[in-house]
């Protein structure tokens, strides 16, 4: 026997919500009042305006029980880039267990982790301007990477091991800029640089800020840095021991970049290296090496003066960075590194070969991709481009650029000295 078929009583409904009644009676109302419109005009005008502030009242209620409209994204998450990679350079995405070689068209997210080797080098540029070269055996994770609607910036980089240089860019007030080192967490100012070391191995850890500002927090314990100042502890210690550095000369001449001719049938060149002199320096060490890592060195020598000759060098590209030390013989961090070219002078007209390829804007990053003559070096606003293929194509990042009209200078140069320069505006709003 079937239910329909039983004895009872049933009781059907159908579900009715508060709006759908409120505007039925509103519905109600204003066909009421349209009817005594049409047979009591002049008694009617008060009541229709009364039962216009009572619909207009209703209906802001209404909307009051409508849920709030979602505004944008607290934070929003951003991309950083490879702007310069030598040699090994793998990375481990944060959504997988797998490591890929590096290359400038991988996004580096949130969760995800860089690896140098022992030649490797990586230069990583963040949407706050920030910049990262992660030296020879290094691993850093990116812990966050995000932004804000009001254009703030939340950049925080671990150091799991190895030696990381940094800058930081004039960004929004109110953004933050984290590097992570065994537990300790140094926020850095606006425009402000800093190296930072990590030796698990060794336990041996420290933060140097080289300009600007910081403020270095662990286990409770708060220090500020201002210019050449550095905390070191280990893993048991209870505070950080806080040093001041002693700051390096700044490399003069040879400039950086700079190309010094040799004349017809010279082998060798003489060159002339000056710095600023830097007081209580007792003297001061220079380094010449073929690549910006001096894993070999050409030239490894002390004098008392700012500046001297060296002879017997051939043609080729050089480093070289200089160091001051004390009475005591305590040396000065390493100066930046200066590359210089020394080339063979050429009677000919040379002509050299470039061309550059529509740019590519990323906020305030500009991508530069070109072809030029195998073997050349290109600069991109006096920075060497770091690798240039064997067919002669370079890829190049551009540090975050100021808002308004802008000029990138593309300068491709070869061994013979033939030098080749394009210049294009770009405007950043």
């Amino acid at each position: 026997m079937s239910n329909q078929n039983k004895p009872g009583v049933y009781v059907a409904w159908k579900t009715v919500t508060y709006r759908s009644m409120v505007m039925a009676l509103i519905g109600a109302l204003l066909i009421f009042a349209a009817v005594l419109q049409v047979a009591f005009p002049k008694f009617t005008d008060s009541a229709v305006k009364a039962v216009g502030h009572i619909s207009s009242g209703l209906l802001e209620k209404i909307a009051g029980l409508a849920p709030p409209l979602k505004g944008a994204s607290a934070a929003v998450s951003q991309q950083a880039h490879f702007t310069a990679l030598d040699s090994t350079v793998r990375v481990r995405k944060g959504n997988g267990n797998s490591w890929i070689n590096a290359d400038y068209s991988v996004p580096l997210e949130k969760g995800d982790v860089v690896q140098t080797g022992a030649e490797g080098m990586a230069k990583i540029v963040f949407n706050d301007g920030t910049n990262y070269t992660v030296k020879q055996d290094s691993l850093i994770v990116i812990e966050e990477n995000s932004a804000n609607d009001q254009q703030q910036t939340n950049v925080s980089v671990a150091v799991t091991t190895g030696t990381v240089d940094l800058t930081t860019a004039t960004y929004v007030q109110g953004s933050k800029s984290q590097v992570i080192v065994a537990g300790a967490k140094a926020s850095l100012a606006p425009d402000s640089s800093a190296m930072v070391h990590n030796d698990p191995k060794d336990d041996h850890h420290e933060i140097l800020l080289k300009k600007g500002g910081g403020e270095i927090e662990r286990n409770g314990e708060v220090v500020h840095l201002s210019n050449w100042e550095k905390v070191s502890f280990q893993s048991d210690s209870k505070t950080m021991n806080r040093a001041k550095e002693i700051g390096p000369p700044t490399p003069i001449t040879p400039g950086n970049m700079m190309p010094i001719f040799t004349n017809t049938g010279e082998k060798a060149k003489e060159v002339d290296f000056a710095w600023t002199p830097m007081p209580h320096a007792a003297g001061y060490r220079l380094r010449i090496s073929h690549n910006p890592y001096f894993s070999s060195l050409l030239l490894d020598r002390k004098v008392e003066t700012a500046s001297v000759v060296v002879t017997g060098l051939p043609v080729g590209a050089y480093y070289w960075s200089i160091q001051s030390y004390d009475a005591a013989g305590k040396e000065s961090v390493e100066s930046e590194k200066n590359r210089f070219t020394i080339v063979a002078k050429s009677k000919e007209t040379l002509e050299l070969a470039l061309t550059i390829d529509p740019f590519t804007q990323h906020g305030h990053v500009i991508e530069v991709t070109g072809t030029t003559e195998s073997g050349a070096r290109v600069m991109v606003n006096g920075k060497e481009v770091p690798i240039v293929g064997d067919d002669g194509t370079f890829h190049y990042f551009t540090p975050p650029l100021p808002n308004g009209e802008n000029l990138i200078t593309v300068t491709a140069q070869n061994s013979k000295g033939a030098v080749n320069t394009h210049q294009e505006k770009v405007v950043i709003q």
